[in-house]
Order: C-alpha cells, then structure tokens, then sequence
C-alpha cells in the first residue's frame, strides 16, 4: 500500500446532497413580497383604534368586508343592505362594495374582525399583485428569476399601489390583471373556449372587485394591443382571430353573469346618476412624475400636496432616476415590438392622467390637458383623472424586467468579463429604485366603538325593525361613526346615516355622498362641527321627533366625540336627559317616536 493513501474499505461515504425543489426560489421571492405588505401594514397589527390616514375610507372598507361576510352567513341580497341609511338602504352594487374580496374573506372576518381583514385584503393586494406579475413575467415574458422579480416588486409596491391601498381596496386589488392579460394575449392554440371562458370568469370577478380597475384595464389591453399590432404587423394578423374569438365567448360568460347586478347598480333601488364629486378636478401636476411620494424613504408632506389632489391619489411620484431608466431601456430595446408598445402605452396614460388643464409646479397653465379629447365618452366622464397614472406602474415594472433579462442573457464582452456590465445596470436599476421604497403606511387615531354598543347593552332595548341612531347621523363625506360600530360589531344593528353614495332624494337620482339630509342631521352636523350650540326652539323639538319617526329609532347613541359635550347638551334639549353608560350616553326614545 502507498504512503499516505487510504484503503478503499476505509473511504468515507460522500455526503448525499438533496436536489433544491424547483419551487423553492419563487416561495422565497412571493414570501420577500408578504413580508413587505406586512410590514406597510404594521401600524395597525394589535391597535383596533388606528386607523390609516385616510381614516373614512378604511371605515368605509371595513363596512363593505363585514356586510359581505354578514350577506354570506345569513343569506341577504348582496347588492343592497337597509343597515345603513335606513329606512332606504344602500345600493352596494353601485358603490364600492368590493364583495370579490369580501367573500373570500368571510372566514377572516367572521373569526377576527372587521380590521384584521382589511390588514389582510391590503397584504393580499400588495404582494398579490406583485405575485401575480411575477408570474406573468416568469412565464411569459422573461427567463431570470431576479428580473422577474424585481418588475414585480415595481408592479406591487410602486407610489402610487401604497397610496392607493391605504385607503381605496378596489384601486389597490390589481392582483387579477396579469391572469386576464396573459389570457387575453396567450398565444393561438386549441383552447379558444376554455380560454375565453376563464377570461370571462376572471372579469366578472374584477367587476365584483372593482368596475374601475377592470375599465383602465380594457382601455390599457386596447392601446397596447393597438401599439403592439402597430408594430409587428403580421404578428397581429396572425394572433387577432384567436384573440376576438376569445373575447367573443368572453363577452357572453360575462355578460350572463353579469347582467342583473348591473342592471341592480343602474336600476335597482337606491339607484344614482352621475358622481358626487367632480372627478375632473382629481389630476396630477406634470411635475408629480419626477417627485417623491409621501411613503417613500426621501418623502415629505408638503410637496406631494402641492402635486397631487390628496395623499391617496399620489399616483405617479415615479422619481427621475426610474423615469430615466425606462427611456434608456426604450431607446436600447426599440426593435423589440412589445417595448414600442409598452412605451405608446404608458406615454398615453401618462398624458391623460394630467387632466383638463396642464399644471406645473402647483400653477395652472391655461394649456388645455390631452384628457379633454376623451372627457366627454361614456364611463371616461366618470373616470378620476389622476388614476390613469396607474397604468404606467406595471409598464414600467415590465420594461425594467425585460432589461434586467436582457443584461444577464448578454454575452459577456472580450475586454470584460461580464460581471462589471451587470453590475453596472444591477447599480442603476438600484439606484432608481431605493428613492421609491416605501414605507409603514402612516395611521391616526380613532374614537373607539362605545362600550355600550361592543359589548352589546342596545340589544334588549332595540326591537326589531328599529335602528339605533348615532350623533351626529349623517356626517356627509366626512368619517361616519356609526359606519364603524356597525363594521366592528359584525352589521348587528341598522342605522340611519353612513358613507356611501346614493340618490339625492326619492324623486332625484343625483349622485350625492351620504343620506338627504334632514333638519335633525345637519343641526347636530353643525354641532359637531363647530362645538357651538345654536339657539333651540319647539320647532326644533317637533322636527327631532319627526327625523326619528323617519329613521325608524329605538336607541339614540353619542360615543366619544371632540365635541362631546355641546352635542350631548344639544341632543338632551332636543330629547330630554339621557344617561351616561359604558363609552359615552344614550337616550331611549322607544316611547317618544
């Protein structure tokens, strides 16, 4: 035997090495993505009285999440409640009811609240769409994993999805885009019905989502594809045929199953014409691309306000660096006929998104905006201007994919090795995204729900058919209290009142925000507004007893307010001493109405 050699009776064994799992790289980037989302939401994980900063939208939210779940276990019409604004109801269908969440949530909500399933429809929106994208771009569009990842961290997690999901689920819910877009444009095959019947079911679900949405991604589908026939003609002519043919079967699964809820948001009961807002008014200033958001590392409060209609709307804020990345990425993939597309795409929306009016820095120009060419077309004159940036978000997400893809498929040059060139441009797409991480979505406190309607004191007390009425009963589009007892106490209870959009009265279908107002509401409205007491009369008295007669009360209810106790002092007036119980007072006008 030589020196120094080993018998082979004495090698040891080599250790087994296991193969990876396939899937173990995408579990790890969708996990990077859940992460994030939760950590945006963390403000509110463990503090029921927090609330994002727009405070009346998550409330609004919470009410939708929890009516769905009440709808499912107890059998009601989803597209209507009388929970709120009663005696009337509410049209649901015709406004942001997002049931295409709230179902699938019903679980969460029945077993954890009201606001752990927002918290939860707002990870799910995030890393959902960003999952979603993800996987469009694997399969689709792109080969390295790290390319895809990163388009999809832009598509989920841009400026505008963080504004937007603090506040608007049905704007924030994208996660359903990239299947019907990679339905929509899969390549011709056999399977033109169970394709079209999968696109038709996947829209019916976005309508239930959200109508706007899925409009912004029918206008998107059409430019792009115009873009892209524009580009590569016989491409276009050869892939056309299937495609109508599965948005003609489409067209019909959709359409069965969605025409009686639409003909329930135009015609049904507490049914509306028009927007109570002036959607015009909501675009962005021209100068908004290049700034920084507010829930981003560099962002601050005062010039995002100056650039954009109100923090939920900061939907461009895309920052210089990511805006010069993606013309240096057009101008290198020119030849690419889908980055021609892309780049017709996002210009377009970019544009529309400006409004009526051209606004630089804060100051109106007087140049007419390229959104009055369409401003007047059906569903476009409902449409929020200042949303049509959205669009640009996965434009951009996708052309930075597709160069990250086309760095690491390069060959690497003679007088380099490789590695610098990709690090170089891992360094730029770096550099033009660490301005846009976000961060914590901010909260803001909230008056909690009184003890007395918690825990459940109103119920001997409230016959049914009766409602409880909290002060003030009609906020208008201001906060709505009683919107938040009814959500987090699981819809127990009617009341008048509530955050929604409906008819301005029986005979007049104009969109206003809130129930009509009657004399009762705008004077404790005004009340608890301006914390002054008015000089009351009889009259005054009468018209109290009248306004719950209408609302059909049992129980009148004021919970912690800043202006408690002129509201108390007011309402005592009105309906003679009430009595204090756990969280705030209540009068008994059982016997009175």
């Amino acid at each position: 035997m030589v020196s120094g050699t080993a018998s082979p009776a004495t090698v040891a064994p080599a250790p087994t090495r296991w193969p990876r799992p396939s899937w173990l790289p995408d579990a790890v980037v969708v996990t990077g993505y859940l992460g994030l989302a939760v950590l945006l939401t963390s403000g509110q994980w463990g503090h029921p009285w927090r609330l994002f900063h727009q405070a009346g939208d998550q409330v609004l939210f919470e009410w939708m999440l929890a009516h769905a779940a009440h709808a499912v276990v107890e059998g009601e019409n989803p597209l209507h409640s009388t929970a709120l604004n009663a005696p009337d109801g509410v049209n649901l269908m015709a406004n942001t009811s997002v049931l295409g969440l709230g179902v699938p949530l019903t679980p969460v909500t029945l077993l954890l609240g009201s606001q752990v399933a927002f918290c939860v429809a707002v990870v799910c929106c995030l890393a959902g769409t960003a999952t979603a994208w993800y996987a469009l771009l694997r399969r689709r569009l792109v080969d390295a994993r790290s390319a895809a990842a990163v388009g999809g961290l832009i598509c989920g997690f841009a400026p505008g999805m963080i504004a937007q999901a603090g506040a608007h689920l049905h704007i924030a819910a994208q996660f359903l885009v990239p299947p019907i877009l990679a339905l929509l444009f899969r390549p011709a095959d056999r399977s033109t019905w169970r394709s079209g019947v999968g696109l038709g079911l996947l829209v019916v679900w976005q309508a239930f989502i959200g109508e706007e949405v899925l409009v912004f991604l029918a206008l998107a589908a059409g430019v792009l594809a115009l873009g892209w026939a524009l580009a590569d003609r016989s491409a276009a002519r050869r892939h056309a045929p299937a495609l109508f043919r599965r948005l003609a079967v489409a067209a019909v699964v959709a359409t069965a199953l969605l025409a009686y809820p639409l003909w329930f948001q135009f015609r049904g009961p507490q049914h509306y014409t028009g927007m109570a807002f002036a959607a015009h008014a909501f675009q962005l200033d021209a100068a908004s691309f290049t700034a920084s958001a507010r829930q981003t590392v560099l962002g601050d409060d005062w010039l995002p306000g100056l650039l954009s209609p109100n923090p939920t709307e900061e939907n461009s804020f895309f920052g210089p660096g990511l805006l010069v990345l993606a013309v240096v990425i057009v101008i290198w993939l020119w030849r690419r006929p889908l980055v021609r597309a892309l780049a017709a795409c996002g210009l377009v929306f970019a544009l529309l998104s400006l409004g009526t009016e051209l606004r630089v820095d804060g100051a109106a120009t007087g140049i007419p905006g390229p959104y009055r060419l369409v401003a007047g077309l059906p569903l476009l004159d409902l449409a929020v201007p200042a949303r049509f940036a959205l669009v640009c978000v996965p434009v951009l997400g996708v052309l930075v994919a597709l160069s990250v893809d086309r760095v690491r498929a390069a060959r690497p040059l003679p007088a380099a090795p490789g590695l610098p060139v990709r690090l170089l441009w891992a360094g730029a797409v770096a550099a033009a995204l660490l301005p846009l991480a976000p961060t914590p979505i901010r909260v803001v406190p909230v008056p909690p729900v009184p003890g007395f309607v918690a825990d459940g004191g109103w119920r001997p007390l409230v016959p049914p058919g009766r409602t409880v009425v909290a002060v003030p009963p009609v906020t208008g589009a201001a906060r709505s209290p009683v919107m938040l007892w009814s959500a987090r106490t699981g819809i127990a209870f009617s009341a008048p009142g509530g955050y929604f959009i409906g008819p301005a009265g029986p005979d007049d279908p104009t969109a206003r925000w809130g129930a009509p107002d009657r004399p009762t509401s705008v004077l404790l409205r005004a009340v608890a507004e301006t914390g002054v007491v008015p000089e009351l009369t009889d009259a005054d008295r009468r018209r109290a007893v009248e306004d719950l007669r209408h609302w059909r009360a049992a129980l009148v209810v004021l919970g912690p307010s800043t202006h408690g106790d002129p509201l108390r002092r007011t309402v005592d007036y009105l309906l003679g001493p009430g009595r204090p119980v756990d969280g705030g007072w209540v009068w008994d006008v059982r016997g009175s109405v």
